[in-house]
């Protein structure tokens, strides 16, 4: 089931541009129309069809996350890395930057970066970006520290081996796993706080559209037309979950220790 609705989000949203759809349009007449089966999802204050604008809304979501979790996951990795991997005054240095991040809520920090920046989606994905390579560097970090004294990395570096390889070569690709686990409800945390910046109106600007934005405009007309709120809140509720079950699915194929336990190895 988790699959399906995040295939479903990721077709929607990369086939949504050759789709013949019109989130922009605007028909005074059909202004707060319920669904219906000419317009299933109904229109919205200005008579655009709820369903054009859920799907840019889906491409919006998906951009910023890839990008997001992307550029925070290699940013990441690569500090915590070296960090763990030189160790000394470097290593002193970041753990205290890390530790100042961690200090303060990451969303509160996305929104007074966001709010400097100012509205855009390049923005966004900026602000994301600045807090979000925290979570990456300390879990590369700790994963290096307990990789730095294997037998391959004492070897690699008796063959004379550059920290640059030892560290791309050796200890990087050994992170993979955890970081994809982490990357994944990384997905969750981004597709939320993009949602949350543009319903604070930080994000993406109108006439483009967002689940954080729709939601927003339909907070006016809770009584009058509900389906302004529920069909973007529904889809966010459904793509948030689908991502925090893969996620919960990927930890424990990938965690050995527990795999052991459950097969009594």
């Amino acid at each position: 089931m988790p699959l399906l609705v995040l295939g479903l989000w990721a077709v929607l949203a990369l086939l949504g541009p050759l789709l013949p759809l019109h989130p922009a349009r605007i028909d005074l007449a059909r202004i707060l129309a319920g669904p219906s089966p000419h317009a299933w999802f109904g229109y919205d204050n200005l008579g655009r069809p709820l369903f054009d604008r859920l799907v840019m809304g889906a491409r919006t979501s998906l951009l910023v996350a890839a990008a997001v979790v992307t550029l925070s996951g290699v940013l990441g990795a690569v500090i915590g890395a070296f960090s763990a991997w030189l160790g000394g005054l470097w290593d002193r240095v970041i753990v205290r930057i890390i530790d100042v991040f961690l200090a303060f809520p990451g969303i509160l920090l996305a929104i007074a970066l966001a709010g400097i920046l100012g509205p855009g989606i390049g923005n966004v994905v900026v602000a994301l970006c600045a807090v979000g390579w925290v979570g990456y560097a300390r879990l590369v970090r700790a994963q290096v520290l307990s990789l730095r004294h294997r037998d391959y990395v004492s070897a690699a570096v008796a063959l004379g081996a550059g920290q640059r390889r030892v560290v791309f070569r050796h200890l990087l690709p050994l992170t993979l796993a955890p970081l994809l686990v982490e990357a994944t409800f990384g997905i969750a945390g981004v597709v939320i706080a993009e949602a949350g910046l543009s319903f604070l109106g930080l994000g993406v600007q109108p006439p483009a559209a967002s689940w954080g934005s729709m939601i927003r405009d339909g907070t006016r007309y809770m009584l009058v037309a509900p389906h302004m709120v529920l069909v973007p809140g529904l889809a966010l509720m459904a793509v948030v979950l689908a991502v925090n079950l893969l996620g919960d699915r990927l930890r424990d194929r990938m965690d050995v220790r527990s795999a052991t336990a459950r097969t009594g190895g």
